[in-house]
């Protein structure tokens, strides 16, 4: 059976979950609560977690290499830890969250799955909610373990009488938490090097999710966007990189509490904000209209990804009714496993 934009996925046996682990009365009512009430809720906490892991990664091994270098305590931290450090960040929020929310951990990207239609507009509301809260908690909770080395380095550069100058820049204890650039710079090229560099991650992710690429299998993927994000951090962020508007506006927002109106960042603040977003649309456009090719095949490993995804549906609804669903069983709406790729 075959129709525009959609196709009989093969039919296969899965094993659930609750087919082979027993599982308590109180467990399978949360279950069913969960697939029908909470599902939103749980998805959102899904991306909450996802931006934790983002950030409290990046973020705390930054406060590592710029406090460690004001309070004179060298060699610990570097550029290449960072990259690193977001690179693992990004990688346990695919792993871990990814499987309960769809891994959407960026607004850029939560906007462009709601351009094209795989996204409503009242999920994407609370997922870019729950991503801003994720970073926001992040770093409160990294500066609550800092704290007293934010509060040495602030000394230090005060003693020096240089606290005024650094402390709002990216070498500054508030340059930990918020996205700063020196005063003078000229913006218009930071702004180009922000939307080069989200550019490039949007095409990465993109080719990551195109079921036909064989070099991207689900499995790799999470890999695949953590060092690109890797790459844009050693490259490029000494000019100025924000990448993500969920890191960007929560840990701002963390600044604004702690410090006040004076770590704000001024017009650049717009700039590390908002400019993945377009980046991100654009970078989405290009891979569907010029790289994507619907002539393709699927991978095996997209396949079983889709028909997994497709199953894993089928059994909620089965939860949620009190009823089982066989494996390779039509589904409840009677249409099998006939899936619309653009949907799953």
């Amino acid at each position: 059976m075959v129709a525009a934009g959609t196709h009989r996925l093969r039919q296969r046996e899965f094993v659930h979950l609750a087919d082979i682990k027993a599982r308590s009365s109180g467990f399978v009512s949360w279950e069913r609560v969960r697939h029908r009430q909470a599902h939103w809720l749980v998805e959102c906490i899904a991306e909450f977690m996802g931006v934790f892991f983002y950030v409290y990664a990046g973020v705390g091994s930054t406060a590592s290499y710029l406090l460690a270098n004001t309070t004179g305590m060298n060699g610990i931290g570097s550029l290449y830890q960072i990259g690193i450090a977001y690179a693992f960040g990004i990688m346990f929020a695919l792993i871990v969250c990814a499987p309960t929310s769809g891994g959407h951990f960026n607004p850029a990207m939560t906007i462009a799955f709601t351009v094209m239609g795989r996204c409503t507009p009242k999920k994407a509301v609370r997922y870019i909610i729950a991503q801003i809260l994720g970073a926001y908690i992040a770093c409160l909770l990294i500066y609550v373990q800092w704290k007293d080395l934010i509060q040495e380095a602030s000394n230090i550069l005060e003693a020096a009488g240089t606290l005024d100058a650094v402390m709002f820049t990216a070498n500054g204890p508030a340059g930990v938490f918020a996205l700063y650039v020196p005063p003078g710079t000229n913006l218009g090229r930071v702004f180009l090097n922000e939307f080069v560099c989200d550019f490039v991650i949007g095409l990465v992710i993109w080719s990551c999710l195109d079921p036909t690429n064989f070099s991207a299998p689900p499995a790799a993927a999470p890999w695949i966007i953590a060092f690109v994000y890797a790459v844009v951090v050693w490259g490029y962020s000494p000019v100025g990189v924000a990448t993500n508007a969920a890191r960007d506006v929560g840990c701002r927002l963390m600044a604004l509490t702690i410090w006040g109106k004076a770590a704000s960042g001024g017009s650049y603040a717009a700039i590390s904000a908002l400019t993945n977003i377009p980046a991100t649309l654009l970078a989405a456009a290009f891979y569907e209209y010029i790289l994507a090719d619907s002539s393709r095949v699927v991978t095996p490993a997209h396949a079983d990804y889709l028909a997994g995804h497709a199953a894993h549906e089928e059994h909620c609804q089965g939860v949620i009714l009190g009823r089982s669903v066989s494996p390779g069983s039509p589904s409840l709406d009677g249409k099998a496993q006939e899936q619309t790729i653009e949907h799953v």
